[in-house]
């Protein structure tokens, strides 16, 4: 990237010194035509500016120059390089020997008795200085940036260059923390840290800039505004939620701040929406406030330790409401629950609809997600749900979470996601029987107590325990576990109704 920079500024020199050239002749051409009157650029403004005007464009100016002058020093560039291993074919390799090649061994690239090749990419990101421990310098960048590299380089803004280590990252909210050894403590008194700010406060239209390396343009900046708060990050698989802004932002920007008119860090700016590539003024980055309490607990622990509920959530429509019974009220539907999770133990059951998180409202599922992620092991949480109707208040403590639990779908409980029997659904399934009334499975999980009894996706449930289910409502009231010991269902599939085995329940 740096030699094909390196090329294009050539070019672009050559190009502007035939350009000079060309108006040194071209004027000297009118000059000898007899004219006496000569006028140079430089003795005239070129635009006359009302000063009243022109002082509120220097002032704005002279901003711009202080935020950058006084953030860029705490900026600076990662360099990465990730090394893969990748299988190479052999087709002889299932044999013992064959013409004389042995099986495996050799050439330092085997591994288990397959032959591998190692492949090393480099890459480029930005990061932003946000702490100093003696000698330590910590860094916060992305995780796609170096949270898989086997090398890390930090340059600064001054070009100085550091060994760089990955004390932890986080693939969840795509965030990483990077440290650098000062060789003394002189070297470390000269290394600015960024000033972090509120980004509660940041609202639509307020003026930010953006610092990186976009392109491998070194300690780049850009201006723009707050196009939005509160954006989605779930197309990029992350639980945080984004500042857009208009401040171009382009691929090596990833990991780079972005700062208000205080030079305070508001944000980490991480991806673009964009159809060609580059900068369509879609920018996104990670509210600070996110990160603040990641960057302690990636130096205490390496990792982020999130809380962890035990509900799987989902969000649904106005129609899926309407016949769960909440109405238009906003929330996060517990459409599966973890048998032995923090939720079953505190009460909560697989339909309820989360409303309140101590006592402030649920907007949204990503919402509360975060928010359930920030709750520490140890802590109660007061949960407002909807059961049907009925408004319960749940008292849960909150446990880590933990990635293998999390990914076992044995304990997910009912393993499936009950979804209104409408017409259209009806038609899809070729459910011609207007008489038929239930519930549709959908979404059944692999290895969950719904696998285990055999239910399949289009498969409608007309009784919980021999108890008749009309709709979405009555399912869940009659899947409610306090008091039972097992569940079955009554199955209604090409024409006939069967009765499930029965499935006990592990609390």
């Amino acid at each position: 990237m740096k030699s094909l920079s390196k090329r294009i500024l050539a070019a672009t020199g050559t190009f502007t010194a035939a350009a000079l050239s060309f108006a040194i002749i071209a004027f000297s051409c009118r000059a000898n035509g007899g004219s006496a009157n000569v006028a140079f650029a430089q003795t005239a403004p070129a635009v006359e500016i009302p000063q009243d005007a022109l002082s509120v464009t220097q002032a704005l100016q002279s901003t711009f120059r202080a935020i950058s002058s006084g953030v860029l020093p705490a900026v600076v560039e990662v360099d990465v390089t990730e090394t893969t291993k990748v299988r190479t074919y052999n087709p002889f390799e299932d044999l013992p020997f064959f013409f004389g090649l042995p099986r495996g061994n050799g050439n330092g690239g085997d591994e288990d008795g397959k032959r591998y090749r190692e492949y090393k990419q480099s890459g480029l990101g930005s990061g932003v200085i946000v702490r100093k421990s003696g000698r330590t310098v910590y860094v916060l960048t992305n995780n796609h940036v170096a949270g898989n590299a086997t090398t890390i380089k930090i340059k600064l803004n001054d070009e100085r260059e550091f060994d760089g280590t990955l004390v932890g990252a986080d693939e969840r909210m795509d965030i990483a923390l990077v440290s650098f050894e000062c060789d003394s403590d002189k070297t470390a008194e000269s290394i600015a840290v960024a000033r972090m700010g509120n980004s509660d406060e940041v609202q639509q239209g307020d003026i930010v800039l953006a610092l990186g390396s976009p392109l491998g343009y070194f300690a780049s900046v850009t201006q723009g505004i707050v196009s939005a708060t509160g954006r989605s990050g779930g197309q990029i698989g992350s639980i945080s939620d984004f500042i857009q802004t208009d401040a171009a932002i382009n691929q090596g920007n990833s990991g780079g701040p972005l700062v208000n008119i205080w030079g305070e860090v508001i944000g980490i700016n991480t991806w673009i929406a964009s159809q060609s590539g580059g900068s369509q003024g879609l920018g996104f980055s990670i509210p600070i406030n996110n990160i603040k309490t990641a960057i302690d607990q990636f130096i205490s622990k390496g990792k982020i330790a999130y809380g962890w509920l035990g509900v799987s959530l989902v969000d649904i429509t106005q129609g899926y409401k309407d016949e769960l019974g909440v109405g238009k009220q906003t929330g996060a539907f517990a459409s599966e629950i973890f048998t032995g999770s923090p939720a079953m133990k505190g009460g909560m059951q697989a339909g309820d609809f989360i409303t309140e998180l101590n006592g402030h409202a649920v907007k949204s599922v990503d919402q509360l997600v975060r928010e359930v992620g920030n709750l520490r092991a140890g802590e109660t949480a007061t949960f407002t749900v909807l059961r049907g109707k009925s408004k319960v208040s749940l008292s849960v403590l909150i446990e880590e979470r933990s990635s293998d639990i999390v990914a076992d779908n044995s304990k997910l409980w009912p393993g499936f996601i009950a979804a209104p029997l409408t017409e259209d659904s009806r038609k899809q399934i070729k459910l011609e029987n207007d008489k038929v009334k239930g519930v549709l499975v959908t979404n059944v999980q692999e290895k969950s107590p719904a696998a285990a009894l055999r239910l399949q996706n289009g498969d409608v449930i007309t009784a919980v325990n021999d108890r008749q289910v009309t709709n979405v409502q009555e399912f869940y009231e009659a899947l409610d576990t306090a008091g039972k010991k097992e569940v079955w269902y009554d199955v209604y599939s090409d024409g006939h109704t069967i009765s499930t085995g029965r499935f006990k329940l592990d609390k």
